[in-house]
């Protein structure tokens, strides 16, 4: 299986069923302007603030390692939308050549192999999220913005295989999210004192082969009623 490719696939669907199909064009079906880019740098920031980096606050504490793989998803939610509407605006080619360009990178052995474990000091390892963000806005190209998202990748301790399971995972809690009131606020993100993101983590943690489909049931059944 083509991991790549089915991520990038499956973004695809969910930016067309959210946005409405011409997204690419850089507005939703309801007329809001899309910038991928802000996005990007935003969730970028989020992740940055999972690391104890702040010298007047909490000086003793460690970073939140499971936390900074959920904040690497959202940022690859973004990364491939940018991408996907960068190939289909300058006609760069299609979802199948995006996904080639993406496994041919210098980098991408090392994420397709097996997980690793990495020592960069946490200071070290915020400013490779930054580079990530200079990318974003110096005018490089969509395979240089995969590059360096590929490298925060790594340092947050995931490989292709753990973005996968990961991806997935948040892919249909989005879709969950988008079913049950997301847009116009009545979602609850709060499940009996967790967030949801952490409740959909813990059901792959215990059914670590569970399908899309059965991880939605699973979502539908631990959602608060009432």
């Amino acid at each position: 299986m083509d991991k790549i490719l089915q991520m990038l696939e499956l973004q695809q669907q969910l930016n067309d069923a959210t946005n409405g199909l011409g997204w690419e064009n850089g507005t939703t079906k309801n007329g809001k302007i899309i910038d991928w880019k802000r996005c990007t740098y935003l969730e970028c920031a989020e992740l940055i603030e999972s690391y104890p980096w702040k010298h007047w606050k909490n000086i003793d504490a460690k970073p939140d390692y499971a936390n900074i793989k959920i904040e690497a998803v959202d940022i690859w939610h973004f990364i491939m939308s940018q991408g996907l509407e960068d190939y289909k605006k300058g006609n760069l080619g299609s979802i199948d050549t995006l996904a080639n360009n993406i496994t041919s990178l210098a980098n991408f052995s090392e994420f397709s192999g097996e997980l690793k474990e990495h020592f960069k000091d946490y200071y070290e390892q915020i400013e490779v999220v930054e580079v990530l963000m200079k990318t974003l806005f110096c005018g490089e190209s969509t395979e240089k913005l995969m590059a360096a998202f590929i490298d925060v990748a790594i340092q947050s301790g995931l490989n292709l295989d753990a973005l996968y399971k990961l991806y997935v995972g948040k892919n249909i809690l989005n879709q969950f999210r988008q079913d049950h009131g997301y847009k116009d606020g009545s979602y609850v993100k709060i499940w009996n004192g967790e967030e949801d993101n952490v409740m959909m983590q813990g059901i792959l943690d215990e059914e670590e082969n569970i399908s899309p489909e059965g991880l939605y049931q699973a979502l539908e059944t631990a959602y608060p009623k009432g």
